[in-house]
């Protein structure tokens, strides 16, 4: 190469760490990673934060590599034409390539009260508003989950086994990813956790209040905490920065993860869809991508062509509880089958998903060079090997200025 290429992932997800220690372990390639957080988020994990048995946070020390700068602040707009990012902070960064992995979040219900009175568990920060207000609730109050996913199915499940009185509300069928012959163990364990599961065509929320939920029928659910976990949207940075995206405001990509608008644009994780081969929104799918990604940015600037991104699926897994869970296995291209592993067994199967792929992180940040201080403005302190630096390598704050801190104060988590 002649010269150094410098690349910009946006967003510091599983994709996004992926992608950028892949690309930090080539020579010639600087990599900087825009996130809004200063610490790694364990998606898969905020339905435990909600009770209390996981924080759901890892450190970026933890899970990117030393030759990955990183930068808290958030994306406000791309000039492709002009190959630059703009940040909310004010400060804007370069970019030959450009790694689009800003992720999802809790999808708008678009049912009357619902923005107003219900809680999301999709993001850090819904789950934490999620964790004060059930902090503050009786736990003898009836606590609502609607969506039958499985983020609702987890949270239901973790929320019950804590001692909570839990309705599910289904819409149509309990876990509709699942076959079918799935969902008898998914259904007997929430039994056996006293969930009152509520399904059928007429299953479907109306209206949100304070301290209830109404369905299609008229009938009304009593609920002091409400929780919406069905669906899921993306930010509205590519329609904002004019790039093409499909009507959830995905960006479009061809098979190589390239932007249809630019080359210099390669996108990884649920922000993203390929126009020809659309893939189902996951973690498991979010780590595929951000290596296809870096590795079709590897490719051109070797000079090479890139070929079309694979993705191969296993299952999925989910967690009813502390002590049972079930892994529903697939075919390589992610359709169901009635494979499956329940009980205590599947529990174990889903705690070692989660930490495989925090393992799988930590690996690729070794292999991206030790977070170790190199002198100058945009490097870690002394003594703090997994400090990250604002554009202009002051330390990050929150609007008030003081460091983000849990609720104990004990460690950063926003």
């Amino acid at each position: 190469m002649s010269k150094n290429v410098e690349v910009v992932v946006v967003g510091g997800g599983y994709g996004g760490v992926t992608a950028a220690n892949r690309l930090a372990r080539r020579d010639g390639v600087s990599v900087t990673l825009v996130n809004r957080r200063a610490d790694f988020v364990e998606r898969i994990r905020l339905h435990q934060m909600v009770t209390g048995s996981d924080d759901a946070v890892e450190g970026f020390g933890e899970v990117l590599g030393g030759n990955v700068r990183l930068v808290v602040d958030a994306a406000t707009r791309i000039d492709a034409a002009e190959r630059r990012v703009s940040l909310a902070g004010g400060g804007t960064l370069t970019y030959d390539y450009l790694i689009y992995a800003v992720g999802s979040g809790a999808a708008d219900p678009g049912v009357l009260g619902a923005a107003e009175f219900a809680y999301s568990v999709s993001d850090l920060e819904g789950a934490q508003r999620l964790r004060s207000a059930l902090a503050a609730a009786p736990a003898t109050d009836p606590v609502t989950v609607v969506g039958a996913g499985p983020t609702g199915l987890e949270t239901a499940a973790e929320l019950a086994e804590g001692g909570r009185k839990v309705s599910l509300v289904c819409g149509d069928v309990l876990g509709p990813s699942l076959h079918a012959r799935v969902r008898r163990p998914v259904a007997r364990r929430l039994a056996e956790l006293g969930v009152t599961v509520i399904e059928g065509s007429q299953a479907r929320v109306t209206e949100v209040t304070r301290d209830a939920v109404r369905l299609d029928d008229g009938r009304e659910v009593s609920s002091a905490v409400t929780i919406w976990t069905a669906g899921f949207r993306v930010p509205d940075l590519a329609a904002r920065s004019g790039l093409r995206t499909d009507t959830e405001g995905r960006l479009l990509t061809d098979a190589t993860l390239t932007s249809v608008d630019d080359v210099r644009i390669v996108a990884a994780g649920d922000a993203a869809v390929m126009t020809d081969r659309p893939f189902r929104m996951s973690c498991q799918a979010a780590v595929q991508l951000g290596a296809g990604a870096a590795g079709t940015i590897l490719r051109r600037i070797a000079g090479r062509t890139p070929g079309p991104v694979r993705l191969l699926f296993g299952g999925q897994c989910l967690s009813l509880g502390r002590d049972a869970g079930v892994t529903q296995f697939s075919y390589p291209d992610d359709r169901v089958n009635a494979l499956h592993i329940s009980g205590r067994l599947g529990a174990g199967v889903k705690e070692f998903a989660c930490r495989f792929t925090l393992k799988q992180l930590a690996s690729g940040a070794r292999k991206a060079g030790a977070r170790t201080s190199q002198g100058g403005a945009d490097s870690p302190e002394p003594g703090r090997p997994d400090h990250p630096t604002t554009p202009s390598g002051t330390r990050p704050t929150t609007p008030s200025g003081t460091r983000p801190t849990t609720p104990s104060g004990t460690r950063p988590a926003a």
